[in-house]
């Protein structure tokens, strides 16, 4: 398939999405270092838990990285416990805001602007923080246009013919950056649609395909 008919396609299943679910407002966060400390918590937990744990740290006030950095290791990890792996994740927590403040003179603002590029190649050398987590930083916290790819992404795509069963994170996101113009707002919305569709319907075992939105799209 070229190029432009892979966009036409794409674009077409994006318009069915958004014409189901509407706009989808995410990433949930009230500020961007709350969005960060979020891509890292919801490493193999649902939102539900993720929120548990967000609502400790902000009523500890500990939503900052000055009160983050410093709070203990154990503390840390009762905090948010609701999200599961809670020792290991405040582990990478831990180095994520060493992270930021060796790279960035702890200036959140300074992190944000950075060329994403060179804030993926960064953020990518952090302990337990790998392309997906990199990339939910850079799109909803910083704005810059990349495509989150997950495990809804890839299993809608597969099953629409459009990457290979076991397509690699860096090919499902090629199919998306080589597509579709670089724009953090559609890439945001289009992520946060098949996120849903795959709740609802793209089920892991056994799909729901009558009334999707994307059934049309079926080969």
């Amino acid at each position: 398939m070229t190029v432009s008919k892979t966009r036409k396609q794409l674009m077409a299943m994006y318009r069915a999405l958004f014409k189901a679910y509407g706009p989808q407002h995410w990433w949930p966060g009230d500020t961007p270092f709350e969005v960060m400390v979020g891509a890292v918590l919801t490493q193999n937990t649902s939102w539900v838990n993720v929120e548990k744990a967000i609502n400790n740290l902000r009523r500890e006030r500990l939503l900052s990285l000055a009160r983050l950095r410093d709070v203990t290791p154990r503390r840390l990890a009762l905090l948010i416990r609701p999200s599961g792996y809670f020792n290991i994740k405040a582990n990478r927590l831990a180095h994520l805001m060493a992270f930021l403040s060796s790279r960035y003179g702890r200036s959140l603002a300074r992190m944000l602007r950075d060329d994403p590029g060179e804030l993926r190649k960064g953020l990518l050398l952090v302990n337990g923080i790998g392309p997906e987590t990199a990339d939910s930083i850079i799109l909803y916290a910083a704005g810059k246009p990349v495509f989150v790819v997950d495990a809804y992404t890839k299993r809608i795509f597969s099953r629409h013919g459009l990457v290979a069963e076991r397509a690699g994170y860096d090919d499902v996101q090629h199919l998306f950056m080589g597509s579709l113009p670089g724009d953090a707002v559609l890439f945001n919305e289009y992520h946060a649609l098949l996120v849903m569709v795959g709740k609802r319907h793209c089920k892991k075992s056994v799909p729901r395909c009558h009334g999707c939105p994307l059934e049309p799209f079926l080969a």
